[in-house]
């Protein structure tokens, strides 16, 4: 089949590839001119694993290309994808949707035949609903059907995500839209991949409440920590044991310094305004955004704290910047407050990330960036891990004491053991574990 996706962003990029390798015929649409000529010298604007590998060879088999031009790919496409942006708009917390209907406009202007035209950026509920008024107010005559599929992508697993998914939702109930959203998903047939046919109205939430849902473990799992350092409890045991309850389920059970990243926090907080407008306040949700906010301020706290209350004059080592390990993506990380709470208190912060310093660089003023986590470390008053990394797992623990000034680790991910640390002489404390 042959596929339009307009938007090279995350979403757009890694569908894109990976319907080409599924067999389809993918031109990959986006305004930006540079972004398009590095795009097609092969340079991946994001940081995603196996993603540079996947794009050049679906690029030299002829199934994947990239363009401005949106003519000849709309005009020939089964399926039309829009990939662009959400993001959250200033004032209000609601989604921004001027770029999901500018494309919308494009889309109508070009399109010939039957065409299946497919939102795959996140949206409200009602939004395909917009997206159809806006193509036949453009074009009373296009032959269409406008379909909901949600992506469900992990950054750093996103291939596998695509290629291996839970699940794919499609919303529609225009059945010869439905026959062309399974061929292009065919491939997934052998891996037995349900795949959810609804209403689009039902598949738009369907998105948001699985992002609201997972955010509302990692916050629980949070408070549970603090807790469990107030009583003398662990936390990793605690999320373990009820974690073995198939009702609840391990995963989104780690305690750590709060969520980010690119969809979580917009994506609450979307639902929440969304709640809000529909007469159906979502008082936990509302609750979740509260907490997960004050909860990145309150890591800062931690390290300050635990230095006795004043780190006026000491350097800090930050190891990890981005939100989770293997993207390069620095939305809303909890770094970010932490570093600027340190700073506020007079620190200095020097920090290492495999991956997200470049974006880091645009979102913190007056860190040291450093080459590796033990030139971070150097002379150091305190090493505060945030993100956890491979790489961070297994630090030369004898090297890094010899390096710093003062042994004080504050473990924001709980990689490492507390009793071997402290057999080691390090001054360590962790998230939610009280031994």
């Amino acid at each position: 089949m042959r596929v339009a996706m307009i938007g090279t962003g995350y979403v757009g990029l890694v569908s894109g590839a990976c319907f080409a390798d599924f067999g389809h015929v993918v031109t990959c649409i986006d305004k930006d001119a540079g972004k398009i000529n590095a795009l097609n010298n092969g340079e991946i604007p994001i940081y995603e694993p196996g993603l540079q590998q996947l794009v050049a060879k679906n690029v030299a088999e002829e199934r994947l290309y990239f363009t401005t031009d949106a003519k000849d790919a709309i005009r020939t496409a089964d399926a039309v994808f829009i990939a662009v942006g959400t993001p959250t708009r200033r004032g209000d917390g609601h989604a921004d949707l001027s770029y999901v209907y500018a494309a919308a406009e494009e889309i109508a202007e070009l399109i010939e035949g039957f065409t299946v035209v497919v939102t795959k950026s996140t949206v409200p509920v009602g939004t395909g609903d917009e997206v159809e008024a806006i193509i036949r107010k453009t074009n009373p005559d296009a032959n269409f059907a406008v379909v909901s599929n949600p992506e469900f992508l992990r950054e750093g697993a996103a291939i596998s995500d695509f290629k291996r998914p839970d699940r794919v939702v499609v919303g529609t109930d225009n059945e010869e839209a439905v026959k062309v959203m399974r061929e292009l998903y065919r491939p997934l047939y052998l891996n037995e991949t349900p795949i959810v046919v609804t209403r689009r109205r039902t598949s738009e939430l369907i998105k948001y409440a699985a992002n609201a849902f997972l955010a509302v473990k990692i916050t629980f799992i949070n408070e549970i920590a603090d807790l469990c350092e107030n009583v003398g409890a662990n936390v990793q045991e605690v999320s373990r044991a009820i974690g073995l309850d198939n009702r609840i389920g391990g995963k989104f059970l780690h305690a750590g310094p709060g969520y980010g990243g690119s969809c979580f926090p917009k994506d609450t907080l979307a639902l929440s305004r969304t709640g809000h407008d529909a007469g159906a306040e979502l008082k936990i949700v509302n609750a979740v955004i509260e907490v997960n906010d004050a909860r990145k301020k309150k890591m800062a706290d931690k390290v300050i704290d635990f230095l006795g209350g004043d780190v006026s004059g000491k350097s800090i080592a930050l190891l990890g910047l981005a939100f989770k390990p293997n993207t390069d993506d620095m939305r809303d990380a909890p770094s970010i407050d932490i570093v600027a709470k340190l700073q506020e208190a007079g620190a200095t912060v020097r920090a290492f990330d495999p991956a997200s310093m470049k974006e880091a660089g645009h979102v913190m003023k007056d860190v040291v960036f450093c080459d590796g986590p033990y030139h971070a470390i150097e002379n150091a008053d305190a090493l505060v891990i945030v993100t956890e990394w491979d790489q961070f797992r297994a630090l030369d623990l004898d090297r890094v004491k010899a390096t710093m000034k003062s042994p004080n680790i504050i473990d924001l991910r709980n990689i490492y053991d507390t009793e071997d640390m402290r057999d080691r002489g390090f001054n360590y404390i962790s998230v939610g574990r009280a031994y």
